[in-house]
Parts: structure tokens; sequence; C-alpha cells
């Protein structure tokens, strides 16, 4: 029907939107965004592989006693390359930076940023050398320590040796008991023991005297009695 020929007044009418094409849109376009996240997870780990590859040649080299650095891919919304448990590799929101990060006391910290492979390998190379002059100052400083406990534990087994020895405990004069105090402490405990010896006759000679006392009283209450 033409709109000329439509009365006035009369309102168009519109087909009803169809939920189940916009169910079939929302799938479509899930599965385009799944598809594209796909592909920039798989470019972002094809990318820290080869940083993966160029580091092995160095870490090789880090000795086999020494266990600092725990290198592996961890996939994920974010794929990371770990060189330690502090320290790890992850692309930038371009998809083709790489990001050195490290993990501190006072949150975390950007240690380099670049797009190409040989500057942040040399760049990883130049964490692990200072990593491991650290360990070895950690360890030089755990010796030193342990070299000046040892030093002082032995100067003072020397001394109480040389202080137990039967020689030295002759000739040192300050370890033999001097004579006057010796006097001394014999004439403290005569004095001691005369004074016991006196309270003591003292008491017994006011325990006399009290019943002589009390003995006499008894008597002159008999006799008055």
């Amino acid at each position: 029907m033409d709109d000329t020929l439509r009365p006035k007044g009369t309102a168009t009418l519109h087909p009803a939107p169809s939920l189940a094409n916009a169910m079939r849109r929302a799938r479509t376009d899930a599965a385009e965004h799944s598809e594209v996240v796909a592909e920039l997870r798989g470019a972002e780990m094809a990318r820290l592989e080869m940083l993966a590859e160029a580091m092995k040649p160095v870490l090789a080299q880090v000795p086999d006693s020494i266990d600092l650095f725990d290198t592996g891919l961890v996939p994920g919304d974010r794929p990371r390359f770990f060189i330690d448990m502090l320290a790890f590799v992850e692309m930038g929101r371009d998809r083709r930076t790489y990001r050195f990060l490290q993990d501190t006391r006072h949150g975390r910290i950007v240690l380099a940023e670049t797009e190409k492979v040989d500057s942040m390998v040399d760049t990883m190379t130049q964490y692990v050398a200072r990593r491991l002059v650290e360990r070895e100052q950690a360890m030089a400083s755990d010796q030193t320590v342990e070299q000046a406990a040892r030093v002082y534990a032995g100067d003072s087994g020397g001394r109480s040796s040389r202080a137990l020895s039967p020689v030295s405990a002759a000739t040192s004069a300050p370890l033999a008991p001097p004579r006057r105090r010796l006097f001394f402490t014999a004439l403290m405990f005569v004095v001691e023991l005369l004074g016991s010896i006196v309270l003591f006759a003292v008491l017994a000679a006011l325990g006399w005297f009290a019943w002589q006392a009390g003995w006499h009283w008894w008597e002159v209450q008999q006799v008055s009695g």
C-alpha cells in the first residue's frame, strides 16, 4: 500500500526483532573475538619461545650447582617467560614489544622494553650476571662472619685453656687466694663461733635464774598457805 494513500494518523508497522537472530550474531562475534584472542596469544607465545631459545646458550653457562634460575614459559591470559622467581618477560599491548619486569619489595618495576630479541637477550644476560655476583658477595659475607666466629671461639678456648692450665694457676697471682683473705676469713669464723657460745650461755643463765625465781615463789606460797 502506498504511503500517499495511507490514512493520516496511521502508525508505520515494523517487524518485531528476532531474539534468535540476535543470539546467532552474538555467538558469531564471540567466536571471532575468541579466534582473534587465540591468534594474539599464539603470536605472543611464539615470540616468547624465540626469546627462550635465544637465552638457552646463556643459561647453559650457569653452573649446575647454582639453582637461582628456574626458567619456563607459562601460558595464560598474559603468557610469560620466567627467568627466575622474581623476573619475567611478557609482551606489551602492541604484542611486539618485550617487557622485562621484576617484582620487588616496593612493587613491580620495568627493567627493559624493546622489540628486538638480541637487545632483550643482552639485558637478561646482564641480569643473570648481576644475580650471580650478588650470590658470590652473599656467600663471601657469610664465610667472613663464619671465620670471625671461629677465630673468636678459638681465641676464647685458648684463653680458657690457659686459665685452667696448672702452670698458669701456679704462676698467676690473681688466681691464688691471698693469705690475708684466708686470715680474715678464719678470724670471722672464730668470732661468730664465740658469739654463738656467749649467746647460748646468756640464754642458759637467764633460764636458770628464771627457774630459781619461780621455785622460790612456789615455796613462799606453800609456807604462807
